[in-house]
């Protein structure tokens, strides 16, 4: 019988934000909404900070969910799905702000299937699942029950600085023979994607190598890696 993992002891400083100004400008139609704030901090030893302008980014549907879709071959090695991606975000990355001064040549990333959880679905607790489930036959072309989505670990904040995102991370056990035409959803940036499916380690070396470089991707497969072997 193995004994348990020792917990952190430390705890997180009760660090309160005191809201001073919503600064933020008029919201424009389109995606995302700039929110621009003044807070001042209270830290645990009664000390209170000079004011500060924090800015962040909002958006109407504001949670997400990830899926990692695999199977099982005859010989036993397990493999996954994987997707392109079209992400306009990387041609804006100044040269002056890369390593070796360039800028990506392309927008393209392999990455498993993704996508937000509207707001009417995030009114109840298996919203996310449904959500899974969706987005596992508009990007994959999978049609299963929601109830065979299985959470991957705990949700995780991927860019708490900018954006109040948590993505809820599930996996689902397919039979390729089942996949049909993914339905995709009308943008223009899902038209002309693939599907490819990638055995686990081979996708791992790829997180390694730098041939995927999408975060929420390789966490997800690193923990269905943990879960199954």
């Amino acid at each position: 019988m193995t004994s348990p993992r020792p917990k952190l002891e430390a705890q997180l400083p009760d660090i309160r934000l005191e809201l001073l100004e919503d600064q933020s400008p008029p919201a424009l139609p389109g995606f995302l909404r700039l929110v621009r704030r003044r807070y001042r901090a209270h830290y645990p030893d009664g000390a209170v900070s000079a004011p500060f302008v924090y800015d962040a980014v909002e958006r109407a549907a504001i949670d997400a969910v990830v899926i990692v879709a695999h199977y099982f071959t005859e010989d036993g090695q397990r493999w996954v799905y994987l997707r392109s991606a079209v992400r306009p975000p990387l041609l804006l990355r100044e040269p002056a702000s890369q390593p070796n001064g360039s800028r990506p040549d392309r927008a393209g990333l392999w990455e498993v299937p993704a996508g937000l959880i509207e707001r009417s679905e995030a009114q109840s607790a298996e919203g996310p699942q449904r959500t899974a489930a969706r987005e596992l036959w508009e990007e994959l072309g999978f049609q299963v029950p929601r109830e065979r989505l299985r959470p991957l670990g705990v949700p995780v904040y991927p860019t708490p600085g900018v954006l109040a995102e948590r993505h809820y991370l599930f996996e689902v056990e397919v039979d390729p023979e089942a996949r049909q035409e993914p339905g995709l959803d009308g943008s223009a940036l899902e038209r002309g994607g693939i599907v490819v499916a990638v055995e686990m380690d081979v996708a791992l070396e790829m997180c390694a190598s730098g041939e995927i470089e999408d975060g929420k991707t390789e966490l997800a497969l690193r923990r269905l890696k943990d879960r199954v072997g």
